[in-house]
């Protein structure tokens, strides 16, 4: 395909790095305010529109609208005798935030509604929490997509706010007094008061008093001389110990500092070395129970008394073959979620270690959210699959109920209690989608989809899982489309998970495939150290070898496999892209760290250095460039079509690096087309309407599918391997 692309002006910028000359020609698009720079941008945005739109895309919005215009809850909490949880009934751009009163019979009432903040759905409730009493509510809001927050506190009863607001928030961590007279929070400097390079790094615990104004809240915790650590706080349940989990960058790795509230003083030190990653569970018997990796890689539960830290850590729950992911605690159990083979499990212990069972989910899936207290007898969670929208489970007794929102918005049980040994059978899609027109798109069918998981060698014989789902009878003739995802970083896991936008792709007698590169946190901490800075290219052999895999094994053939990621996962496609070109048909790179030798000079790039290294480091600059995807792009090379994505106020990944990375693939590669789509009002993603959601799956899709007539065949099955011992 012949496409003449705007004219990028090239610079002659050559750096020398520790010796060696480095270009960085289109450096100028770093700047995003420059008049230069918005022409290129607008003029990029219309060769991306001339190319994706059309009949073939009205379409897929049509068909994405109906799929999309399905009942979730996402949250699910209580606190002090009430309920509260997100919910969105099909198609409204944000959830909306319901309080519902734990008496029989109660109704829910819409305690916030961020859809009636502004017009276009960009304001976006990222973070709440609820007094202990329930009776305030403290939560954040985001605008057109950014990090930035500011936090408010509204009166559950009266449904108003209060004059407290609290600015200069970002990554909120927020908790509450026992007796609500305030709360603790993570905070950045204001702008103005610190060099401008320290306006990111500073992050500090303040205590807010309500009713006084910000600046005569407390200084609790700082870390001046370590601007890489963000620090996050809990209170116990008991009032007595607020704990400050001090996270060094985006790693796991963690020292923890208790403040007594009954004997006010500096914080204290209860874990120091940043050696292992620590996550506060509750305090319970005078003891401070955490998830810990220290000397168990997959995770374990120990417990530290905090008024005699030296006479050691205890262990509560010892290490086993799966990675625990996290825990709570319910009536003197602790409710442990663990990842087994890429899906969640729940597990019940004493407070001695000891066994108690297991609480059974509705199939292979993730848990999106749990929630309880040490004094509550029950646990919520919300569960998602490929094939189950996000649901909320209230288990009690013994038993689980599964809890749907009415038309109003209040929850109630769906029918008879699930026993925890079984569930009934999920509902089908059909029964969840609430237009006559997608069921009519649909025809009824009854076409079913598995859901199965594969084990294949990566290039160093390590085997490594993966996901497939597809039509059940689809047949193994290396013809299939595939959809290639990953990530691979951060100790983050990638778990089955709902995605109304794959299935148009799945429609159309496509595979989606998911691969759990070393480098996430699937199977423990080793499995992320494996993938992280010197190891990263372990992550890139891990994903080949995937689509190796699916061509060896007859599901596609070269040409035929599409790769996704965002963010690292957009690292991760731009960097194989490069590396295989031949082997894929299309590259979805979205918000991509690009530029592997300067991201950390933007925005929160810093906190990343623990998981990359930094170019300032001799050694590791050596081992950055070989990868960086703007740097390794080759003259002359055909490259598959590309579409980078970005939007225009990303404050986590920078978007120059996504202009940057477009603009030399446009001037140096063959092959294509290279296109470049920039969205307005938008940030990394988190809180991205449902509108604009839409529009982006099918530019997506119209890039991937164009005009394959679909089929209608939706409904999906699930089916599950094991993995190797």
């Amino acid at each position: 395909m012949s496409i003449n692309y705007p004219h990028t002006r090239r610079l002659d910028l050559i750096e020398r790095i520790h010796g060696v000359p480095v270009a960085d020609p289109y450096r100028w698009l770093e700047d995003p305010d420059s008049p230069e720079t918005q022409a290129w941008v607008d003029a990029q945005n219309a060769l991306t529109r001339s190319i994706l739109d059309g009949p073939a895309r009205d379409a897929l919005v049509h068909e994405l609208t109906g799929l999309f215009n399905y009942p979730r809850i996402t949250t699910l909490g209580r606190r002090g005798g009430r309920y509260f949880f997100t919910h969105n009934p099909g198609l409204l751009n944000q959830p909306r935030l319901y309080v519902q009163d734990a008496a029989p019979a109660a109704e829910a009432r819409v305690l916030l509604d961020p859809n009636l903040l502004d017009a276009d759905g960009t304001t976006a409730l990222t973070a709440f929490e609820p007094s202990p009493d329930g009776s305030l509510l403290a939560y954040a809001l985001s605008e057109h997509g950014s990090d930035r927050q500011v936090i408010r506190v509204r009166d559950v009863r009266q449904g108003t706010d209060r004059d407290d607001a609290v600015a200069h928030v970002k990554f909120a961590s927020l908790a509450w007094t026992k007796d609500g007279a305030g709360f603790y929070y993570l905070r950045f400097p204001e702008p103005g008061s610190v060099p401008p390079d320290d306006e990111q790094y500073f992050g500090r615990i303040c205590f807010h008093r309500l009713g006084q104004p910000q600046s005569s809240d407390d200084l609790v915790f700082e870390t001046p001389d370590r601007k890489d650590i963000v620090p996050m706080v809990r209170v116990t349940a008991d009032g007595r110990w607020a704990v400050i989990t001090a996270q060094r960058g985006a790693s796991d790795d963690s020292e923890i500092y208790v403040v007594d509230r009954r004997a006010p003083a500096p914080p204290k030190a209860l874990i120091t070395g940043f050696d292992a990653a620590y996550d506060f569970v509750e305090g319970a018997d005078g003891r401070l129970f955490f998830r810990t990796t220290r000397d168990a890689p997959r995770g374990r539960i120990v417990s530290i008394d905090p008024d005699d830290p030296a006479a050691g850590v205890r262990e509560v729950v010892p290490e086993t073959g799966h990675r625990l992911s996290s825990a709570v605690m319910a009536r003197g159990t602790l409710v442990a979620t663990y990842l087994q083979n890429a899906s969640d499990r729940l597990r019940l212990f004493g407070l001695d270690g000891s066994p108690q069972g297991e609480i059974a989910l509705p199939g292979i899936g993730s848990i999106l959210s749990i929630d309880a207290e040490p004094q509550d007898e029950e646990v919520r969670f919300v569960f998602t699959s490929f094939t189950q929208p996000p649901t909320a489970y209230r288990f009690r007794e013994g038993e689980i109920f599964r809890l749907k929102a009415e038309a109003t918005g209040s929850l109630s049980s769906a029918g008879s209690p699930l026993n925890r040994r079984g569930f009934r059978r999920p509902p089908s899609r059909e029964a969840l989608r609430r237009t006559a027109e997608a069921l009519a798109e649909a025809g009824q069918a009854e076409g079913a989809y598995e859901t199965t998981q594969v084990w294949y060698p990566s290039k160093d014989g390590t085997l490594v899982s993966k996901i497939l789902v597809h039509h059940k009878n689809l047949p193994r003739d290396g013809g299939r489309p595939v959809l290639l995802s990953g990530y691979g970083g951060f100790n983050i896991n990638r778990t089955p998970a709902y995605d109304a936008g794959t299935f148009p792709f799945l429609d159309r007698g496509g595979v989606f495939a998911l691969a759990n590169l070393r480098g996430g946190g699937e199977y423990g901490e080793q499995w992320h150290r494996a993938g992280m800075l010197e190891k990263k290219q372990n992550v890139f052999d891990d994903f080949i070898a995937a689509a190796e895999f699916l061509i060896a094994e007859g599901y596609s053939s070269p040409g035929q496999i599409a790769i996704e990621g965002g963010s690292n996962g957009g690292l991760l496609v731009g960097a194989v892209m490069l590396q295989r070109p031949e082997l894929f048909g299309a590259v979805l790179c979205r918000v991509p760290v690009a530029d592997m030798l300067r991201y950390h000079l933007f925005t929160v790039g810093r906190f990343w250095i623990p998981e990359y290294g930094s170019a300032d480091d001799p050694a590791q600059f050596e081992y950055l460039l070989k990868y960086s995807p703007y740097h390794n792009v080759r003259p002359g090379v055909r490259y598959p079509p590309t579409l980078v994505m970005t939007a225009d106020t990303d404050d986590r990944v920078a978007p120059g690096m996504a202009k940057k990375f477009a603009a030399r693939l446009q001037a140096e590669g063959a092959g294509g087309p290279i296109i470049i789509r920039v969205e307005t009002k938008a940030g990394h993603g988190a809180g991205k309407p449902i509108a604009k959601l839409i529009e982006e799956e099918a530019d997506m899709l119209a890039f991937l599918i164009g005009r394959r007539p679909p089929t209608l065949a939706r409904r999906m099955t699930a089916s599950y391997g094991e993995g190797p011992p």
